[in-house]
Parts: structure tokens; sequence; C-alpha cells
């Protein structure tokens, strides 16, 4: 799912402007993506910290980037937290509708669906449009089958 538009699987992200509602904000743009034990976490709700990437649009590439710790996972605590941080955009595997729209509602434009093994290839694939998804919202990965559990 990208924020105001369904994706269906194999989708991949425009290398068009991405930041519509600022086309002033080029460079200085944050992207989060969710990470469990240094790597990417397939269910943002998993994550232990989080990859803060700095970028710079009209060059696509990456500035900047840095590994912040998470505050604990209680409901909206992640956009919360990641608005708090400046990011504006997050690269995430599974997530429910839920928090989707928590996260739209601070202004955090969400890509769910994304199968990534690296992040920085990940943030640079967004980048450059190339992004592959699954279209999936909530599809759990190791942390849990999405059903049953409490939160979306």
């Amino acid at each position: 799912m990208i924020a105001g538009r369904p994706t269906r699987p194999g989708s991949v992200w425009p290398a068009m402007s991405m930041f519509p509602w600022d086309s002033r904000k080029e460079i200085g743009v944050k992207i989060a993506v969710p990470m469990a034990d240094g790597r990417f976490s397939d269910h943002f709700g998993g994550a232990d910290s989080f990859g803060l990437f700095e970028v710079d649009e009209p060059a696509r590439s990456i500035v900047s980037k840095a590994s912040l710790q998470a505050p604990p996972h209680e409901r909206g605590a992640f956009p919360r937290w990641l608005r708090e941080q400046g990011a504006e955009v997050i690269l995430a595997g599974g997530m429910g509708p839920r928090a989707a729209q928590m996260f739209e509602a601070y202004g955090i434009r969400v890509v769910a669906g994304v199968v990534a093994r690296d992040l920085e290839i990940a943030v640079q694939e967004f980048l450059a449009g190339s992004l592959q998804t699954s279209g999936a919202l909530c599809s759990g990965g190791r942390l849990h089958a999405c059903g049953g559990h409490g939160h979306d």
C-alpha cells in the first residue's frame, strides 16, 4: 500500500516526485525503515530500531543515514515518534490498516509490502522508482500471523 494509492503484487513505486505535498522540499527528506536485530523487519511492529535515511530527491541519493533505537511498542508510539524524528516516508513490510492510517495522520507516507534484505538498497530502489512491493499490508513474518493479536 502506498498512502492514497493501493498497490498490487509486483507494483513499483514511480520515479517521479515522491513528495508532492511540498515541491520545495527536495533535500533533507527522511525515509524510515523498520529494523529488528540489525536487519530489515518484515513487520514494522516488531522493530527494535529504525534506519532513518536523509535523501536528496533530485539527485536520488542518500545524504545521511542513522540507526535509532525505537521506543517501546504501544499503539501509536511509532508513528508519533518517527514524525518527531522528521520522517516523511516509511518503507515497511507488513503493516495493518489501522497502523497505516496512524502514519498517514502524522503526515508520513506509507509504502507497505516491501520485501528487503538490505535497508540501503531498498531506499535506493525507492528513490530510483524500482522498489518492488508485494502489495500486502500485513504479512506477519516471523513476528506473528497477524490474527487476533490485539492491534492492526
